[in-house]
């Protein structure tokens, strides 16, 4: 694993360069240190997830465009790995379903050409691996990270809302494609969420799938911070080792919990110019994630991270309106 860098201090968005498409490097529990790469415009994606951290879909859809030039975003990766950063995981994850992107191909040639040492790893809903053409943009990515909820079409629409049309036993079949052609590793992400899919009768759905699948390994997962609906809450920790036994059984992967058992406060020093900037914005009316996003140029995944930690800090409070999650620094 690279170096950890000073927990959000974003060299990209706060140095000499403007990066559009790059934000980070920031410390995933996942990935260690990661420098994301967003290829979709805000929340353009076929689900609509109950427990989505950047809150609600905005465009719901299947259709792959190219949101933007890939050149341009090539560009971007050019000026920021010539520089050969100290990163374990170049990630495609954003706000949006990255495989969305008609480019995706096209950046990931360009990186397994010209700086072939560092892995790629795709951040996915599952969605579109019913399509052969994204098995195959996206098969030399180094680790894949797709999600697989529910398999009961039931419990599928109440936690990831899909798109009209959009089935969980082809999302299944999808994953089970993938896994015959691709060789890298896939780590599948299971999110819990209490009084929808932690039924014994689901999770038992979900475990024979993962059979079929066959990936490396199944991470369980649940909320640490504030999800798009106000009735998602976090998993016992209890109730995931029962999970996690449950889905062990008769399994080949790895099952891991990777949901955090309690709030955790972070010893590496925030970025102190970016806490006053929040609190300069924050102290005179509160925001959603998406305004701070608008108004500092942070990527909101950034955000969510530093937002997340200032409420363990008591620095800031969320309070959820019919308009979203509004965030207020405390006086």
């Amino acid at each position: 694993m690279g170096t950890a860098p000073p927990v959000w201090n974003n060299l990209l968005s706060r140095g000499k360069m403007s990066f559009r498409y790059l934000f980070g490097p920031i410390s995933s529990r996942r990935l260690g240190i990661s420098l994301g790469v967003d290829l979709i415009p805000y929340k353009y994606c076929p689900l609509d997830c109950v427990y989505c951290e950047v809150q609600s879909t905005k465009n719901h859809t299947i259709e792959r465009q190219h949101f933007y030039p890939p050149q341009e975003i090539i560009g971007e990766l050019d000026k920021v790995l010539s520089n050969h950063p100290q990163i374990d995981y170049i990630t495609f994850s954003g706000a949006g379903e990255p495989t969305l992107f008609l480019g995706i191909k096209e950046i990931i040639d360009f990186l397994k050409t010209r700086y072939p040492t560092y892995k790629i790893a795709l951040i996915t809903n599952s969605v579109l691996f019913t399509d052969p053409r994204v098995r195959v943009d996206v098969k030399d990515s180094d680790v894949v990270l797709p999600s697989l909820d529910a398999v009961s079409q039931d419990v599928f629409e109440k936690i990831n809302r899909p798109l009209a049309g959009l089935k969980a036993q082809d999302l299944v079949s999808g994953l089970c494609n993938f896994r015959e052609e691709y060789r890298g590793q896939i780590w599948l992400e299971v999110f819990i969420v209490p009084g929808a899919n932690d039924h014994e009768e689901e999770i038992l759905k979900i475990g024979k799938a993962i059979q079929n699948i066959k990936p490396d390994r199944v991470q369980i997962n649940s909320l640490d911070r504030p999800g798009t609906e106000a009735w998602v809450k976090a998993a016992s920790i209890a109730s995931l080792d029962k999970i996690k036994e449950l889905l062990s059984v008769n399994s080949s992967s790895l099952v891991e919990i990777i949901a955090k058992d309690k709030l955790e406060s972070y010893s590496a020093k925030m970025d102190e110019d970016l806490i006053d900037k929040i609190r300069s914005i924050l102290s005179r009316r509160p925001c959603t994630l998406e305004d701070l996003d608008l108004i500092l140029k942070i990527h909101v995944n950034e955000l969510s991270k530093l937002l997340r930690q200032l409420i363990i800090d008591k620095q800031v409070s969320a309070q959820r309106t019919g308009s979203g999650v509004f965030y207020s620094w405390k006086s």
